[in-house]
C-alpha cells in the first residue's frame, strides 16, 4: 500500500526524488529499483507530460493528475482526489478491483493506458481511411463502366463507318439508276414520237367491228364494248319498239343481233381456247382442281354475256345462249378425253359432286336464266361422268369384291380380335393411371368411319341400340377387306347417279360381298372353329345390315326374264313321230300351227331386294349358330329322346307295349351317365361359347337374343326329360339318375346373361 503524503508537497524534483527514495530506502526498501529502472521511472516521467490523457478521464481530474505528475503518484502519501483519478483509470480498464504494489504492475498498466490511448487517437484516421477507401471503391466502378461504355462506343462508331458506307454506295447507285432511268425515259419519248406515225398508220388500217388477236383482248374489249354501249342503245331501242310491228324492223333487228353475236364469238373463241388451255396445263394431273376451275371460269364468262348483252338491248334472243353453249362446248371438248379416261372411283365421284352439288345445284339454280346454256354442258358432261362411274364401278364389283383373294391376316380370326383387345386393355389400364384424360373405350377405340358411311339410321333385330364402346370387331379398319370396299363403293355413289342405277350397283355389290362371306366363313370355319366362322358370318352381316339400312333407297330391282317353257313343249311336239304325219293337216291340231299359237315365250318379271337378301343370310346363319350350339350343348339328350319317342311310336302302331326301363340303354346308370356328360358339356364349353360372342359382337343385347334360343332348347330339353323321368322311373330310379334340377340348369345358363 501507498504511504501517505506528507503535509506540505515539496519542489517537484526534490519532492519526486524522496519519493523515489522511499521506493529503494535501505535498509527496507518497499520496492528495490535498479538503476536501469530508475532511469526508466525518470523517462517514464518525462514521457508523461507529452501524452494525453485517456477521454474517459474527467478535466479537473486530468488537471489534478498533470500538477501533481507521475511521481507524486507513486509516493506513499498520495491525494485522495488522485486516488480517485487512478481508480476511475482502473475502472476504464477494467481493472477496478486491482492495485498497483509492484513494478510490473505498474508498466503493465501504463502499457494498457498507452495502448487504449493509441487507439483512441488512431480511431478518427481508421475511420477516414475506411472512408476514403469506400470512395476509391466506387471510382473504380465508374472507372470500369466508363471503360465498357467507350468500348461499346468504339464498336457503334465501327458499325456506324460500315452503315455509313454502305449507305454512300447504295446513294451512288441509286443516283446512277435515276440518271440512267432518266436516259432511258427521254430515249423512250423519243422512240414514241417516231412510233407515232406508224400507230396512226395501225389504227386507219384495222376495221373498227375487227377484233386484234391478243392475249388481253378479253378483258380489253369487255371494257370497250360497255364504253360504246350507251352510244348505241338508243337506237336499237328504237329499231325494238318497231319491230314488232314492222317486219322489217324485226328483220333489222336480227342482222343486229347475228352482227353483235358473231363479233362476241370471235372475241371469245381464241380467249377462251387459249384460257382452257392454261387450265389443263396448270391442272394436268388433277382431274376435280381442272373440272372445278374450268367451271368457274364458264360460268363467268356466261353471266359477264348476259350483262354485256343487256348493256345493247332490252329484249333477249335465243342465239346468244346458242353462242354460249358453243364457247361452253370447248371446255367439253378438252374435259371429256380425260374422263373417260379416269379409272379411280374416288375422282369419279369427287367429279359428279362437283358437277352435280356445286354447278348445277348451287351455281344454276341461284342463277337460271343467265346460266341456262352452262347448265347445258354441265349435264352433258356429268351424264359422261356417271356413265362411267358405273362402268368402272361394275369392273371394280367384279375384280375387287368377286374376285378378292384373301390374305392370310384377313382370315386371322379370332386371332387379330384378341390381339386388339389386348392391346385396347393395355392402353385402358393406361387411362386409369390418368384420372383426367378420356377411358380408352371412348377416345382410341372411336372409329368415325366404322360408325356409318353416310349418316346412320338406327339398327333393328340384332342390333337394337348404339353402343358407346365399340368393339375391335366394329372397327372400319378390321372389317373384312370387301364389306369396307362395298360400303365405301355404295357411299360413293349414292349421291352421284341416279337412283334407278344406284339400286342395280347396289343389288350387284351387296350379292358379291355376300358370296365373299360366306366363302370366307367356310376358311375360317375349316382353319379355326365352326363357331368362329358363324360368328363372323353374323358380325359383318350386321354390319351390312346397318350399314345400307342409312341409304334412303329402296334395294329392290325388276328383273324380266323369258319363259321358253311353252316354246319347248311346242317344238317337242313338232319332233314327235306321232304329229310328224299331221304337219300338214291344216287342222286344229296342227302341230305348226299350235306352235305358231302357243310357243309363243312368256315375259316374267321378278323381283331382287338385296336388303332382304342380306336378312336371309343372317337369319340362315343364327339358325345355324342356335342349332350348332344346340346340338353341341344337348346331342346326347336329343338321341335319347329321339330313341324315346321312337319307341312310343312303335307301341302305338301295334307294337308290343314298352316298358323305357326294361330297355337296356334306358338304365337308371345309364341315363345318369348321360345327365352328367351334359352337365359337364355345358358347364365347361358355355364359357368358350359366350367369350366368342363377346369377342365378335362385343354388344350385350346382341349377345342375349343370339343366345336366349340355345338356352330356351337346353331348358326345354331338360323339362322334357324331368317330364319323361317322373313318368317311367320310381323315385329310387331317379335318386339314381341324379337329372340336374331346373334350378340348377337356369343357374348353370345364368352366366350368358
Amino acid at each position: 500500500m501507498l504511504e501517505p503524503p506528507p503535509a506540505e508537497p515539496p519542489p517537484a524534483g526534490r519532492d519526486v526524488r524522496d519519493r523515489l527514495s522511499l521506493w529503494d530506502r535501505r535498509p527496507q526498501p518497499t520496492a528495490p529499483l535498479s538503476d536501469r529502472q530508475t532511469d526508466s521511472v525518470l523517462e517514464l516521467k518525462a514521457a508523461a507530460e507529452n501524452l494525453p490523457v485517456p477521454a474517459e478521464l474527467p478535466i479537473e481530474d486530468l488537471c489534478s493528475l498533470t500538477s501533481q505528475s507521475l511521481p507524486v503518484l507513486l509516493t506513499a502519501a498520495v491525494p485522495e482526489s488522485t486516488e480517485d483519478v487512478l481508480l476511475k483509470g482502473f475502472a476504464t480498464l477494467g481493472m477496478e478491483d486491482e492495485r498497483i504494489e509492484t513494478a510490473q504492475q505498474f508498466f503493465s498498466w501504463f502499457a494498457q493506458v498507452q495502448t487504449q490511448m493509441d487507439q483512441d487517437e488512431g480511431a478518427k484516421y481508421r475511420q477516414m481511411r475506411d472512408y476514403l477507401s469506400g470512395f476509391q471503391d466506387q471510382c473504380d466502378a465508374i472507372l470500369n463502366d466508363v471503360n465498357s461504355a467507350l468500348q461499346h462506343l468504339e464498336s457503334l462508331q465501327k458499325q456506324y463507318l460500315f452503315v455509313s458506307t454502305k449507305t454512300g454506295t447504295l446513294h451512288e447507285a441509286c443516283e446512277q439508276l435515276l440518271k440512267e432511268q432518266s436516259e432511258l425515259v427521254d430515249l423512250a419519248e423519243n422512240i414514241q414520237q417516231k412510233l407515232s406515225y406508224f400507230n396512226e398508220l395501225e389504227n386507219i388500217n384495222t376495221d373498227p367491228s375487227a377484233v386484234p388477236n391478243s392475249d388481253n383482248a378479253f378483258t380489253l374489249f369487255y371494257v370497250k364494248f360497255r364504253a360504246a354501249a350507251p352510244k348505241v342503245r338508243t337506237l336499237i331501242e328504237q329499231v325494238e319498239q318497231r319491230s314488232e310491228k314492222m317486219p322489217e324492223y324485226q328483220q333489222v333487228l336480227n342482222e343486229i343481233h347475228q352482227c353483235y353475236l358473231d363479233q362476241r364469238e370471235l372475241l371469245l373463241g381464241p380467249s377462251i381456247a387459249s384460257t382452257v388451255t392454261e387450265l389443263t396445263s396448270q391442272n394436268n394431273r388433277d382431274h376435280c382442281a381442272l373440272v372445278r376451275s374450268g367451271c368457274a371460269f364458264m360460268v363467268h364468262v356466261c353471266q359477264d354475256e348476259h350483262q354485256l348483252y343487256n348493256e345493247f338491248f332490252t329484249k333477249p334472243t335465243p342465239k346468244l345462249d346458242e353462242l354460249l353453249e358453243k364457247l361452253c362446248l370447248s371446255l367439253y371438248d378438252v374435259l371429256r378425253p380425260m374422263i373417260i379416261h379416269v379409272i379411280h372411283l374416288e375422282t369419279l365421284s369427287e367429279l359428279c359432286g362437283i358437277l352435280k352439288n356445286e354447278m348445277l345445284e348451287d351455281h344454276v339454280q341461284n342463277n337460271a336464266e343467265q346460266l341456262g346454256a352452262f347448265a347445258a354442258g354441265v349435264k352433258q358432261m356429268l351424264e359422261d361422268v356417271q356413265e362411267r362411274l358405273v362402268y368402272r364401278t361394275h369392273i371394280y364389283i367384279q375384280t375387287d369384291i368377286t374376285g378378292y383373294k384373301p390374305a392370310p391376316g384377313d382370315l386371322a380370326y379370332p386371332d387379330k380380335l384378341e390381339m386388339m383387345e389386348q392391346i385396347a386393355q393395355s392402353l385402358k389400364e393406361e387411362q386409369k393411371k390418368l384420372p383426367s384424360e378420356a377411358s380408352f373405350s371412348d377416345v382410341r377405340l372411336e372409329d368415325p368411319e366404322s360408325c356409318s358411311l353416310v349418316k346412320s339410321g338406327s339398327a333393328e333385330s340384332l342390333n337394337p341400340r348404339h353402343q358407346s364402346t365399340i368393339s375391335p370387331a366394329d372397327l372400319h379398319g378390321m372389317w373384312y377387306p370387301t364389306v369396307r370396299r362395298t360400303l365405301v363403293c355404295l357411299s360413293k355413289l349414292y349421291r352421284c347417279i341416279d337412283r334407278a342405277v344406284f339400286q342395280g350397283l347396289s343389288q350387284e355389290a351387296l350379292s358379291a360381298c355376300i358370296q365373299s362371306l360366306l366363302g370366307a366363313a367356310d376358311s375360317i370355319s375349316k382353319n379355326k372353329t365352326q363357331v368362329d366362322g358363324q360368328l363372323f358370318l353374323i358380325k359383318h352381316l350386321l354390319i351390312l345390315r346397318e350399314q345400307i339400312a342409312p341409304f334412303h333407297t329402296d334395294f329392290t330391282i325388276k328383273e324380266i326374264s323369258l319363259d321358253l317353257k311353252k316354246t319347248r313343249d311346242a317344238a317337242f311336239k313338232i319332233l314327235n313321230p306321232k304329229a310328224v304325219s299331221r304337219f300338214f293337216r291344216l287342222n286344229s291340231n296342227n302341230a305348226l300351227i299350235q306352235f305358231l299359237l302357243e310357243g309363243t315365250p312368256e315375259i316374267r318379271e321378278h323381283y331382287i331386294d338385296s336388303k332382304k337378301d342380306v336378312d336371309r343370310h343372317l337369319k340362315s346363319a343364327c339358325e345355324q349358330f342356335i342349332q350348332q350350339q344346340t346340338k353341341q350343348f344337348i346331342e346326347q339328350l336329343e338321341e335319347f329322346m329321339t330313341k324315346v319317342a321312337a319307341l312310343k311310336t312303335m307301341a302305338t302302331q301295334g307294337g308290343p307295349n314298352y316298358s323305357l326301363s326294361q330297355q337296356p340303354w334306358a338304365q337308371p346308370a345309364k341315363i345318369n351317365d348321360l345327365v352328367s356328360s351334359t352337365y359337364k358339356t355345358i358347364k365347361t364349353k358355355l364359357p368358350s361359347t359366350l367369350r366368342s360372342m363377346s369377342l365378335y359382337l362385343s354388344n350385350k343385347d346382341t349377345e342375349l337374343i343370339l343366345f336366349k334360343p340355345v338356352r330356351n332348347n337346353i331348358q326345354q330339353m331338360f323339362q322334357k326329360l324331368h317330364a319323361l323321368l317322373k313318368e317311367e322311373f320310381s323315385n329310387e330310379d331317379l335318386q339314381i339318375i341324379a337329372c340336374p334340377s331346373m334350378e340348377q340348369v337356369n343357374l348353370l345358363l345364368s352366366m350368358s346373361k
